[in-house]
């Protein structure tokens, strides 16, 4: 299904009925990203439309001329939802650079979001403030690594957990979502990405979000070299009713590690949302 709006033609997709909830992915990743890791979860779960788009400039999502910034990505979405979804509320969930737009679109509709997930979140869009723990494999595995060639060396280099079961996981991951979703990126949104100024926003999203009273889960991976784990702690006071929960054995990625605790979390959160009377 396709959506135009001012600054991109949004192209996304629906499973299920019910309440509505929204996913967000990270940046140059696509919406089957979040679609493999939500809907086993949410299969067993019904009652639940879940809205998949994709961003703008990636996946199916063509960016119009005037999409230059990050603002003008959360102008897009927040058009998308407004045609989407004209009345009503939902819940909002997003993944790395998704969950800096799913804050930014809490903030701006606020009165109509039930509900916030937050997914190893970017808290700062400027990589020079972001606070990263070093990699350091939890598992190690010289031999298995060294066997790998040169191309897949450098894909799998920061591997957590280098077993062998682990690694084609990770490989199967890489083939069938992330490295179709990286191609499939425009260069709009690599030129983005590739500036500072146009990839945070030009407000200050610390003070907007402040004083979010709805459901929130915030979980952060302990072993993320992407965007950290400390920083994600900087926003817990703007959410006062949010579960924290830090994720050990867990990177980037997660939770291909752990899917069975991310539905766990996600139960409690549904749960406290319903109490709410959403």
């Amino acid at each position: 299904m396709k959506c135009e709006t001012d600054k991109a033609t949004i192209d996304y997709e629906e499973h299920g009925e019910g309440r509505p909830i929204l996913f967000l992915h990270g940046w140059t990743m696509e919406r089957g990203v979040e679609a493999a890791v939500y809907e086993r979860i949410f299969a067993t779960r019904p009652g639940w439309r879940r809205i998949y788009p994709d961003l703008p400039g990636m996946g199916r999502s063509m960016a119009k001329a005037g999409l230059a910034s990050q603002d003008d990505v959360l102008e897009a979405l927040v058009a998308f939802i407004d045609r989407v979804l004209p009345t009503g509320r939902f819940l909002l969930a997003g993944t790395s650079l998704g969950a800096y737009l799913a804050r930014a679109i809490a903030a701006r509709r606020r009165s109509r979001v039930a509900g916030l997930l937050l997914r190893v979140p970017c808290i700062f869009a400027e990589d020079a403030r972001r606070t990263l723990p070093p990699f350091r494999p939890l598992v190690q595995d010289d031999a298995l690594m060294a066997r790998l060639d040169n191309a897949e060396r450098e894909t799998f280099a920061n591997v957590l957990i280098q077993t062998p079961t682990y690694l084609d996981t990770a490989r199967q991951r890489s083939q069938a979502l992330i490295q179709p979703a990286i191609q499939a990126t425009q260069p709009i949104a690599m030129e983005i990405r590739g500036d500072p100024k146009r990839y945070a926003f030009s407000f200050d999203l610390l003070e907007a979000e402040k004083g979010f009273e709805e459901p929130t889960l915030i979980v952060a991976a302990r072993q993320d070299i992407t965007v950290g784990y400390r920083d994600a702690w900087t926003i817990l006071e703007s959410y006062p009713r949010a579960t924290f929960a830090v994720i050990d054995r867990a990177d980037h990625g997660w939770p291909v590690e752990s899917p069975d605790l991310l539905a766990a979390l996600i139960d409690d959160w549904l749960m406290r949302i319903a109490e709410r009377g959403f």
